[in-house]
C-alpha cells in the first residue's frame, strides 16, 4: 500500500480530530455567534475588521472543517480507488464525507437562524460519527498490508451483545453530555458524585436533573464496559484485538469519569473540559472498530 495514502490518512484523522475539539472549544467558551449570524462569511466580511477571542475561535473552527471537508472528500475518493475491493472501504467512504457535510449544514443552520438545545446537541454526535468513519477508513488501509489482522477474530454471542449495545448507548451518553453543555448546566452541580450538599445530595432544579441525569447515564457505561472488559478476559484472552481493546476501553472510560469530575471541581477549566471531550471521541471510535469486528466475526 503506498505510504502516501498512509500519513494522508492519519493526517485526515487528526484534522478530523481537531474538528471535534475545535467543536467543542467553541461552545464551551461561548464563542458560536464570534462571527454573528454571517456563514461562511464572518460578521459579512471575508476579512473581518473588528477581531475579538470569540471570533477567533469560531472562525479558526470553520476554517479547521472547511480543511476536513477537502481531505475528507481526497482520502473518500483515493480509498475508494485504491481499497475499493475491501467490503467495508465504500460504505465508510461514503459514511464520512456524508456525515461531515450534515454537521457544516448543522452548525451554519445555527449561526443564520438559531437552533434549539437539543439539535445543537446533535451536532457533536454528528462529528463524532465522521470522526470514526475517518478513523476505520485509516485502519482499513493500514490493514492492507497485514500490519494487524482482525480478520479471523471469533466473537460469541453474549461478547457481540456487548458490543453492539455499548457502542449504540454511549453514543446516547455523549448526546446527553452534549445536551447538558448547550443547556449550560456543565455546573450545576457543584459536588461529584452527588449533586450538592444540601437535600441530601440529591437533585432540585431542572438543570440539575439534567446533569444528574448525564452522570446516571455514564455511570451505567462505566459498569458495563467494566464487566465486558471482566468478560473478555475470561473468555477471549487468547484474542489479543478483543483482550487488548476491552482493556484500553476501560482506561478510557475510567480517564473520562475522572476527567469529568475534575471538571466539576475546577469550575469548568477548560483544558480539563476538552480533555473530557478527546478522551470520549477516543473511546468511541474504539468502539466503532468492536461495531466492525462484529462485522467481521465468523461466529
Amino acid at each position: 500500500m503506498q505510504r502516501s495514502l498512509k500519513w494522508f490518512a492519519v493526517f485526515t484523522t487528526v484534522i478530523m480530530l481537531f474538528v471535534l475539539i475545535g467543536g467543542a472549544l467553541v461552545t464551551k467558551t461561548d464563542s458560536g455567534a464570534g462571527c454573528g449570524d454571517s456563514w461562511p462569511l464572518c460578521h459579512g466580511e471575508l476579512i473581518p475588521s473588528n477581531i475579538t477571542f470569540e471570533l477567533v475561535i469560531e472562525l479558526s473552527h470553520r476554517l479547521v472543517s472547511g480543511l476536513a471537508g477537502i481531505v475528507v472528500t481526497i482520502l473518500s475518493v483515493w480509498s475508494w480507488i485504491k481499497i475499493g475491493h475491501i467490503r467495508e472501504t465504500k460504505f465508510l467512504a461514503i459514511l464520512s464525507f456524508v456525515f461531515l457535510v450534515l454537521q457544516a449544514l448543522i452548525g451554519a443552520a445555527a449561526v443564520v437562524w438559531g437552533q434549539s438545545d437539543a439539535v445543537l446537541a446533535l451536532h457533536f454526535g454528528i462529528s463524532l460519527i465522521s470522526f470514526a468513519s475517518v478513523l476505520l477508513l485509516t485502519l482499513l488501509i493500514f490493514e492492507v498490508d497485514k500490519k494487524f489482522d482482525s480478520q479471523s477474530v471469533v466473537i460469541d454471542k453474549q461478547m457481540k451483545f456487548h458490543m453492539i449495545g455499548i457502542a449504540v448507548y454511549t453514543y446516547l451518553v455523549v448526546y446527553t453530555g452534549a445536551y447538558v453543555r448547550h443547556k449550560g448546566a456543565s455546573l450545576a452541580c457543584p459536588d461529584w458524585p452527588l449533586c450538592s450538599p444540601r437535600a441530601g445530595g440529591l437533585p432540585t432544579t431542572l438543570h440539575e436533573w439534567i446533569q444528574m441525569g448525564h452522570r446516571a447515564a455514564a455511570g451505567l457505561i462505566f459498569i458495563w464496559i467494566a464487566y465486558a472488559t471482566w468478560y473478555a478476559i475470561k473468555h477471549h484472552s487468547n484474542q489479543k484485538v478483543l483482550y487488548w481493546g476491552w482493556l484500553l476501553a476501560f482506561l478510557l472510560i475510567m480517564l473520562q469519569a475522572l476527567s469529568g469530575a475534575i471538571v466539576v471541581f475546577t469550575n469548568l477549566n477548560l483544558y480539563m473540559a476538552l480533555a473530557h471531550a478527546l478522551i470520549i471521541a477516543c473511546l468511541f471510535g474504539l468502539l466503532s472498530y468492536f461495531l466492525l469486528l462484529v462485522s467481521r466475526s465468523k461466529n
